[in-house]
């Protein structure tokens, strides 16, 4: 799909659809804009409603505004940690660089400016994904391997309010956002999935299943219910 960048709202994919008969934009689930228009319209009415609707867009971005928070310092994941240093210009860049994070803020940008937010977030995106393509897979493949419960693939996703999900030819869906977990919460959620190869419901067979390899899921699941998948 066709992507734009727009100097204040950042990245905006484009999608034609024959079922549109206007422009329409509307803030996607990673928190970014979402441009739909008729098949052969022009891209140049996606920039032009951009540019009479600001005031509009900032309002829905206020609404849509991110639960996550940043602090100078704050760990991402497992093995990130957010730096924030001041810059030299008047652009916001955010960058990573081995196990930092690093956010350049001009002197009237602050962490709690939404777009900052939103340039920080698309980097703990990438830096989560790291981290779980890391360490997910083996995880995954060791339990599997331990209590005999067969899958065929892993995919990831973080565009999702899951934390995992199994699907009946044996694919097996992890938010990388399970990076921002406890150990021992990853395991559940790998075991939950797991277990859902054999019985592909929430009957007293399933839940008997996921007790007999972690016999604290009842703990875990409360635990998990207080955090949220979203990154």
């Amino acid at each position: 799909m066709p992507v734009i960048q727009d100097e204040e709202f950042g990245k905006i994919t484009i999608r034609r659809s024959a079922r549109a008969t206007q422009v329409r934009v509307r803030i996607g689930p990673d928190g970014t804009l979402r441009a739909s228009l008729p098949l052969y319209a022009p891209i140049f009415l996606v920039k032009s409603l951009l540019k009479s609707s600001r005031s509009e867009l900032r309002l829905m971005f206020a609404q849509a505004r991110p639960d996550e928070t940043y602090s100078d310092g704050m760990r991402i994941g497992k093995s990130h940690t957010l730096i924030v240093r001041p810059s030299s210009t008047s652009l916001i860049k955010v960058s990573r660089h081995h196990q930092q994070i690093i956010a350049q803020l001009p002197n009237n940008q602050t962490l709690d400016d939404t777009v900052v937010i939103r340039a920080i977030r698309d980097a703990v995106i990438s830096a989560l994904r790291l981290e779980a393509k890391s360490y997910l897979p083996k995880r995954l493949a060791f339990l599997s391997d331990k209590y005999s419960l067969a899958y065929e693939n892993v995919r990831f996703s973080h565009a999702s309010g899951r934390w995992g999900s199994c699907s009946s030819a044996g694919t097996v869906s992890l938010n990388i956002a399970l990076m921002k977990l406890p150990f021992e919460l990853i395991d559940y959620v790998i075991i939950h999935e797991l277990s859902h190869t054999r019985h592909m419901n929430h009957s007293q067979d399933f839940w008997e299943l996921v007790g007999s390899i972690d016999s604290l899921y009842r703990v875990h699941r409360r635990a998990l219910k207080l955090e949220k998948p979203s990154i």
